[in-house]
């Protein structure tokens, strides 16, 4: 069995992600990885570039500044990097996740469990979607994802977040997907809240947003999204918790809730108390 990692990054310094805790939390049990980095205007590359590890392919890519619709500029580098996966496997990770070592052994088992099960397309996480500070999680972004594609099928990646199988030239669907065991840690939103201004002021063009608006805090949320987190951080990332996520999180006092909210409310009763689960997903279990 052979495994590829990739992923994309551009500006991931300014941005301050822990890019390169993600890379090194993933390359025990990847044979390669392959990363399409961006023309940044700080030192991501540099930072990539000494990272000791033989499996490290780069690929300097140019953005086109010019595509801004719906985010697919990320599809276009995600795509260039998981294009040049050979594995069996290709594993995407994004510059804010980070792999648990002692989930390790866990998905390198169930890649040699599903490998010559042609049914099973891609492999599926749960999430830590980590919020405010690195003691609480998130529970309204999505709660599972595929990570992990089968190198030999026909995949885009129509936004950079999720995989589209193509089973004709005309028409695409999502992939079906076997439970991976385990969670990725997503840290995008701990960072200090000045790398997330950065991020809103750098991106949102991207997305067709041309006034987007300044974020200035975590608090503008509904505490019934939040839960406490009472598990351990992948070691490899301690250092950054320590020196880069915010620390301390209070809710703005005049937050008013939302319809969304409520809704959202509803889902989290539905799923906590009658183990319903409605949220979407960008998978299918259906034929395994």
């Amino acid at each position: 069995m052979k495994v590829s990692g990739f992923t994309f990054i551009k500006n991931g310094e300014i941005l301050g992600y822990p890019f390169v805790e993600s890379i090194q939390s993933a390359l025990p049990i990847v044979d390669e990885f392959i990363i399409a980095v961006g023309k940044s205007d700080d030192n991501t590359l540099e930072r990539i570039k000494s990272i000791k590890s033989n499996k490290i392919r780069i690929i300097e890519t140019q953005w086109n500044e010019a595509m801004q619709d719906r985010g697919f500029v990320y599809a276009q580098q995600k795509m260039t990097a998981q294009y040049s996966c050979t594995g069996d496997w290709a594993f995407y990770i994004e510059g804010d996740e980070v792999l648990h070592e002692k989930d390790l052994d866990t998905i390198q088992k169930t890649m040699k469990k599903y490998l010559h099960n042609q049914k099973v397309e891609a492999l599926y996480f749960d999430y830590y979607h980590f919020y405010g500070k690195p003691d609480q999680v998130f529970v309204s972004g999505y709660r599972r994802a595929p990570r992990i594609i089968r190198n030999t099928i026909r995949s885009y990646s129509p936004d950079g977040l999720f995989f589209v199988v193509m089973n004709k030239n005309k028409k695409g669907r999502y992939p079906v997907a076997a439970y991976a065991g385990c969670y990725i840690y997503h840290y995008g939103h701990v960072r200090k809240i000045d790398y997330n201004q950065k991020k809103v002021q750098q991106v949102s063009k991207y997305w067709g947003d041309n006034n987007p608006e300044l974020f200035t805090t975590y608090g503008n949320i509904d505490l019934a999204e939040i839960r406490p987190f009472t598990g351990t951080h992948p070691a490899i990332i301690k250092d950054w918790l320590n020196n880069e996520a915010e620390t301390e999180f209070i809710q703005n006092p005049n937050y008013k809730i939302t319809p969304k909210d409520r809704k959202h409310r509803v889902r989290f009763w539905m799923l906590e108390k009658l183990g319903i689960d409605i949220s979407h997903k960008h998978y299918s279990e259906k034929k395994i």
